[in-house]
């Protein structure tokens, strides 16, 4: 069942791979919950360097990263130790079910997405040929077909906005996340509905 704005989701207390745990929504601030694919994905980790460089702007907008991989943390740990966000652990896919974030094969069948894996493959390949990085799993746990999903989430526990990707590349860009955080309104009390 996939989330509209203006659900509203229970607090939880989330375990990063490394650190502290994480508080979902975030009491004072707005939280940028993001799912990405497997632990080593070549287009995640694309697309998580972005949000990386960028990471003290978003921080600066009163947001805060927690990214959702399918994964276990003992995998995690090899690919995302040096990201200045959470990142966390779920190989059981429980948060991909309840935020009603999918797999498809249109993940990476879809033509839109190709450019991109290329770069992403490309990129990849020659940080493992230098020694710099591990290469992916062949056969990851949790598969290769996972969809990204994107949720802004308000300190109410209300979700403002949200983007279910339609292949492995489609998510909001750091620009659009800041737009979408610099229109988020004062959160009201709400009632939980999930």
């Amino acid at each position: 069942m996939r989330l509209e704005p203006g659900a509203v989701i229970e607090t939880r207390e989330l375990a990063p791979v490394i650190g502290r745990l994480v508080t979902v929504p975030g009491p004072d601030r707005l939280v940028h919950l993001q799912f990405r694919r497997f632990a080593g994905c070549p287009v995640c980790n694309l697309h998580l360097r972005s949000i990386a460089r960028r990471h003290d702007e978003i921080e600066a907008a009163g947001v805060r990263e927690v990214v959702v991989f399918h994964s276990s943390a003992d995998d995690l740990r090899e690919y995302t130790g040096d990201l200045p966000f959470a990142v966390i652990a779920d190989p059981g896919k429980r948060l991909y079910r309840e935020f009603g974030v999918e797999s498809s094969h249109r993940a990476l069948l879809d033509p839109r997405a190709w450019g991109t894996i290329l770069r992403a493959v490309a990129r990849t390949t020659w940080g493992t040929l230098r020694r710099r990085e591990r290469s992916p799993d062949l056969m990851p746990a949790g598969g290769r077909w996972g969809l990204p999903g994107d949720f802004l989430i308000g300190p109410d526990g209300r979700v403002l906005a949200v983007k279910y990707g339609e292949h492995a590349y489609d998510q909001w860009s750091v620009d659009e996340l800041l737009a979408l955080a610099a229109a988020a309104p004062a959160a009201p009390a709400a009632e939980v509905t999930r």
